[in-house]
């Protein structure tokens, strides 16, 4: 570890303050949040500027969300490669600016009154192909810039100012567009990227942790597939996280559709919606910031199924106040799910493979929406947007209860060959890794090391 950065304050302060004590990931987290204040007010600006072109097609607005993460699925990989072989900080310099390029010419070509569907197409492809390299690296670079102890309340943190930029990001843009149309959104957006980029620039080189150690041949993406599909804490928040990223966190389709088609309210009503669905993922990013237990698979599998029942129950609501009263809980939920996915996966994964392992993850996040988005867009066009927001939850609790029984199976039959094995060794001594864990993962990954979070 540099000798700049300062060890662990948890016992002292709590696990927030003694995270927010690494001035390099003060200088991260507040350029992150600029920006993705700006990235909200795009996101919430370009699907009202697609019912505005399309005349409130909610298929329209599932195929702009697909595009936008249809790189995701194609070169998400590439990206974690990348990721691990380039410098986190200047891979992220390059992908930002692009970035910020791609807001400041839909704000230029929608000021000037010359957008047209196929252009904000072709720059949602252009910004999801930016984005497909920046995930990765992005959260790969969180653990440099922390102690390891702090790994998962700087995941927490990190998932707090997104949520805080998805209240604040949706409302502003809502009372813009209402004063200004659409086009100085953009232009916003692109002013924020300045934010992040000075905050990665200003980082001292010496706070930043060590990387993982690179091997021989160390550039297959094979590699990642086989470290997930033989750690269990990292296979089970993987697959869990596939599912609800696909079907279950479409709200940036719904919730539109939602305003606009069955409450027939304005893009103020709309900021509103998202930002309470916000209010809520913050509070619950805030809490798992704060909480001195390490993340473990039970709390996920939990978690997922209250969020599907109540992402379900959020398409039975009758009126504007109660769907806008139960999107708190649901954000709460939500992040909750995606915290805790992400904290597993970044305490397991293997420093070495970091990137291409988080672009596996995020592969499975984002890279579903293709696949779900216009499912969305389609179920709503026929059967309305309640319906789809009740496939969704169904769906996503579904596959939480579904891997629960599979992995309390598996632990019945390994606490079966620990009683019946030949050797008679103890589950925590044997080397036969998926045989011995994907129980344990279940409870708590930290138990095969006496209740510690370190290794």
């Amino acid at each position: 570890m540099s000798p700049q950065r300062r060890p662990s304050r948890g016992r002292e302060h709590g696990p927030v303050l003694a995270t927010l004590t690494a001035r390099a990931f003060r200088r991260y987290l507040l350029g992150q949040l600029t920006s993705n204040i700006g990235t909200w007010m795009q996101r919430a600006a370009q699907d009202l500027l697609v019912l505005q072109l399309t005349d409130n097609r909610g298929s329209a607005v599932g195929i702009v969300t697909a595009l936008q993460f249809l790189p995701q699925t194609l070169f998400g990989l590439t990206g974690g490669a990348l990721a691990d072989r380039w410098p986190g900080r200047r891979l992220l310099l390059i992908t930002q600016t692009c970035m910020a390029a791609q807001s400041l010419l839909l704000g230029v070509l929608t000021v000037t009154g010359t957008v047209s569907l196929p252009s904000v197409y072709a720059l949602a492809v252009a910004l999801g192909t930016a984005t497909a390299v920046d995930s990765p690296a992005r959260n790969a670079l969180i653990p440099e810039l922390v102690a390891r102890e702090q790994v998962a309340a700087a995941v927490s943190l990190n998932s707090a100012q997104f949520n805080v930029a998805r209240i604040l990001g949706p409302a502003a843009a809502g009372l813009t567009v209402a004063a200004a149309g659409t086009g100085p959104v953009f232009l916003i957006n692109a002013v924020s990227y300045l934010a992040v980029l000075y905050g990665l620039i200003t980082i001292p080189s010496g706070e930043l942790g060590p990387r993982g150690r690179r091997h021989p041949g160390d550039k297959r993406l094979t590699d990642a597939f086989r470290h997930i599909a033989t750690t269990p804490e990292l296979l089970l928040p993987i697959t869990l996280i596939a599912f609800v990223g696909t079907f279950g966190l479409n709200f940036q389709v719904t919730i539109s559709l939602v305003a606009i088609t069955v409450f027939h309210s304005g893009a103020a009503a709309f900021g509103c919606l998202s930002a309470a669905y916000a209010a809520g993922s913050l509070v619950g990013a805030l809490l798992a910031a704060n909480g001195r237990q390490p993340p473990t698979a039970r709390r996920l599998s939990t978690a997922t199924i209250a969020f599907g029942v109540l992402e379900a129950a959020l398409g039975l609501m009758p009126g504007y106040g109660a769907f806008m009263a139960l999107l708190v809980p649901v954000g709460f939920a939500a992040v909750t799910v995606t915290t805790t996915a992400n904290a597993l996966t970044q305490l397991h994964v293997d420093p070495h493979l970091r990137g291409r392992v988080l672009s596996v993850y995020f592969l499975v996040l984002l890279g579903g929406t293709p696949v779900g988005a216009p499912l969305v867009g389609v179920v709503s066009d026929a059967l309305g947007p309640r319906s789809a927001l009740i496939l969704g939850g169904a769906i996503s609790a579904a596959s939480a209860l579904a891997l629960m029984a599979w992995t309390t199976e598996r632990h019945r039959l390994n606490q079966r060959r620990r009683t019946t094995g030949p050797s008679g060794a103890p589950l925590a001594e044997s080397h036969d890794t998926s045989a011995g864990t994907v129980g344990k993962a279940l409870t708590s990954p930290y138990q095969s090391r006496g209740g510690r979070s370190g290794t």
